[in-house]
Parts: structure tokens; sequence; C-alpha cells
């Protein structure tokens, strides 16, 4: 499973929290790229309800991550 800005941003709208056959019927109906679909596929099914992508992505960059801090360097 691999997850890059573009395969995240379709998920941005979903109806969160959400479980992971919600999340791909969500994906699905709205038209998102079969690597989103296929990446959601992939989640462990235990019967976890997702909060935010970072539930399924733990690297999702913030917008922090895309300002510059003067003061880091």
């Amino acid at each position: 499973m691999y997850w890059t800005l573009e395969l995240a941003s379709h998920l941005e709208d979903a109806p969160w929290p959400a479980a992971k056959e919600e999340l791909i019927d969500y994906a699905t109906r709205s038209g998102a790229p079969l690597e989103v679909v296929e990446n959601l596929e992939e989640l462990e099914d235990d019967g976890e309800i997702y909060e935010s992508i970072e539930d399924i992505w733990p690297d999702y960059p913030t917008k922090d991550d895309f300002f510059w801090n003067e003061e880091e360097y």
C-alpha cells in the first residue's frame, strides 16, 4: 500500500469518521482513482473506525509541513 498527496486528496471530503467499507464506497462513488480503492482494500478490516486520513496514513503531511520556518535554519 502506498499513498501520495494526490491519492489522499481524494479522501479529504470523505464522511469522517468512517469505517473501511464506507471509505471504499465513498472513493468509488466520487470517482477516485483505482489506486485509492486498492489502498483502502489493503487496510486491516477489524471494524475500526477511522477519524481522519492521518489514521490511515500516519505520515500524512500537514499544512505546517509546507511552510518555511526561518528559525529552523
